[in-house]
């Protein structure tokens, strides 16, 4: 793609979110045929944002998280701050289009991942961590269908992060077993959704050290103080105008979420 292109897409794309629009896709001479275009629209998305980047999001690290996208493979997109609140926000449900959130863990950066040739292994990420929190992201498209747009499409939408509400620091977490932790979602009061740790690709754990080298592929690298939230735990819970959201992790905490 040529840069003018790539900024073009990026500046639409940036502009539709914070209007609440939605387009049914990017013009044809912006649109990204592969994978590496869609991140390059997406990088080139931090300038007209014009604010800092806190961390990154995984999208589709569970079947229910693909299928819900129509992809086969996690995708990276980044936190803007902005868009990061603590858990008890609420948030406006009528602008959003897919009107879903998900439980997730996400882990705070201590030390540098820089890009280097050699992957990271699970024991170097998780040595580079300073804690883990409690998260409910709640993502969202810019594409009015946005289930069958494609995987370059869905990269440059910011692998459709939007909102995304920072929990509790846990902090024994390297003495849990994530995979089978519970986690559960209330819908006022009552369930609607649960499972685990081993929905977000296997273990937490090893969706955080599928992002340090895929940044490290991609010559970004991880940096201290970045918040990585590492996928929904449960199938993407519905929401609407007047619901109160709980996601519980038992035996952890709970993150909480209103939407008006």
């Amino acid at each position: 793609m040529h840069p003018t292109a790539i900024r073009d897409a990026a500046n639409l794309l940036w502009r539709t979110r914070l209007q609440h629009k939605r387009i049914d896709a990017l013009p044809a001479e912006m649109r990204p045929a592969t994978l590496a275009e869609g991140y390059a629209i997406q990088d080139a998305m931090v300038a007209c944002a014009a604010q800092p980047v806190l961390g990154w999001k995984i999208a589709a690290t569970s079947k229910a998280g693909q299928a819900h996208i129509g992809v086969t493979e996690p995708l990276s997109g980044r936190l803007f701050a902005d868009f990061v609140l603590k858990s008890g926000a609420e948030l406006p449900a009528g602008p959003l289009h897919m009107k879903v959130m998900e439980a997730e863990f996400a882990f705070r950066m201590g030390s540098d991942l820089p890009p280097r040739a050699d992957d990271y292994d699970q024991t170097q990420v998780c040595a580079a961590v300073e804690a883990m929190h409690l998260a409910i992201e709640v993502p969202d498209a810019r594409y009015e269908v946005f289930d069958t747009i494609g995987a370059p499409h869905i990269t440059a939408d910011d692998a459709f992060a939007a909102w995304f509400l920072l929990g509790p620091r846990i902090s024994h977490w390297t003495d849990l077993d994530l995979p089978r932790q519970p986690v559960r979602v209330l819908r006022n009061g009552s369930l609607a959704a649960e499972g685990s740790g081993a929905n977000a690709l296997g273990d937490p754990r090893l969706a955080l050290t599928w992002l340090a080298n895929h940044l490290s592929r991609r010559g970004i690298g991880l940096k201290a103080g970045e918040i990585v939230t590492t996928g929904t735990c449960i199938t993407p819970a519905a929401i609407g105008p007047g619901d109160s959201l709980v996601a519980e992790f038992p035996g952890l905490g709970r993150v909480e979420a209103a939407f008006s």
